[in-house]
């Protein structure tokens, strides 16, 4: 008598590898989706900085903040302006510089401190990041501080 030899898989073992693909997929997203996220905040964070650089040698030369865009670095108006910036950081965050003023209220020609901020555009990808609005001061404070890791 002749033997017949199935060739195949079983129900049982395809829905095996089904709930195992499922197990690694759900495992794995999350874990892609914050690599991304933490990649977004990285350019956000490298922009704030080249900014706060560029202040910076205004300040060196010219004494204040005020009108940095004029001396050169192109930075524009510290005047809670928004900036024209890296592309890629434009689609996520809204990257801009806020001036403390100078000795009087509407002193801006002497600014003496900055504040610059990435707010996450709302309907992107950022919009709901667990680090939300991240600034950095003249003073070289940052927000937030709390997750810790936010300005890693």
């Amino acid at each position: 008598m002749m033997r017949s030899s199935n060739k195949g898989f079983t129900l049982i073992e395809l829905m095996i590898v089904v709930a195992i693909i499922g197990i690694l997929a759900a495992i794995a997203y999350p874990n892609y989706q914050e690599s991304t996220a933490k990649s977004r905040r990285g350019n956000a964070q490298a922009e704030l900085l080249g900014l706060s650089s560029a202040l910076e040698r205004y300040y060196s030369q010219n004494n204040h903040y005020s009108n940095a865009a004029n001396g050169g670095n192109d930075v524009g108006a510290p005047a809670a302006t928004t900036y024209s910036v890296d592309l890629e950081v434009a689609t996520f965050y809204t990257v801009t510089i806020l001036n403390a003023g100078g000795s009087t209220a509407n002193d801006t020609d002497t600014a003496q401190s900055y504040t610059l901020s990435a707010v996450p555009v709302t309907g992107s990808a950022m919009e709901g990041d667990r680090c939300g609005t991240m600034t950095l001061s003249s003073a070289g404070a940052r927000t937030p501080t709390n997750p810790a890791d936010c300005w890693r």
